[in-house]
């Protein structure tokens, strides 16, 4: 039977008449390339969603079917990202923040709760930190599918422009092939090229 992330911090917020309680996750915190995305997930008080976990412990296509339940089902879910030049400006922990509070913003209505995977974010004002969100929330676990399966998307459609870095495949991870079109073709205005394993790997092969 598949796992099922559990409700017990909405059922207790629903148990005190909280109706608004939204989880948030975000994807792509780790890459060497393109956007942060964060998702932000609103459970129906009550609803179960058979098979919703973390996203990083299913597969491509279970990820992608469950985000069509979870689209159609929810009370409501907002997504929204911070671009690789946010990145850069900001640092990742700020540009991560910043993906949040905005996809926090597109919802119909003001949260009653926030419950956030990992630690706190201060800028997103009043919330819960739920370290392993993703596993122990059924909404943050949504927030997670919904993240990483636009991300994703977003990362096929540049590999089509940029096909040398496979980006298809490793969705901007720094895996071998990655690293090694770094180092032939030089990083992409999608590239994060402050960070340290670009700097490294964009030197010539030999030096």
């Amino acid at each position: 039977m598949a796992r099922t992330a559990p409700t017990d911090y909405e059922r207790e917020a629903w148990s005190r008449g909280l109706r608004r309680v939204v989880g948030v996750d975000e994807a792509g915190c780790g890459p060497l390339a393109g956007p942060v995305v964060a998702a932000a997930v609103a459970l129906e008080p009550g609803q179960n969603l058979e098979g919703v976990y973390d996203s990083k412990a299913l597969t491509r296509k279970q990820r992608e079917e469950l985000a069509r339940v979870i689209r159609d089902r929810v009370l409501a879910f907002s997504i929204a990202a911070a671009s690789t030049r946010e990145i850069e400006r900001l640092n990742i922990r700020r540009a991560t923040s910043l993906a949040m509070r905005r996809a926090v913003r597109r919802l119909p209505f003001e949260p009653e709760l926030l419950l956030v995977d990992g630690r706190a974010v201060p800028e997103l004002g009043e919330h819960t930190p739920i370290v392993k969100g993703d596993r122990l929330s059924l909404s943050i676990a949504c927030a997670s599918i919904l993240s990483k399966t636009v991300r994703d998307c977003l990362m096929g459609r540049l590999a089509s422009r940029y096909p040398a870095y496979g980006w298809d495949e490793n969705k901007g991870y720094g895996t071998g092939r990655h690293l090694a079109a770094i180092r032939e073709h030089g990083p992409t205005p999608h590239h994060r090229c402050t960070w340290a394993p670009i700097i490294q790997h964009e030197l010539p092969l030999e030096v």
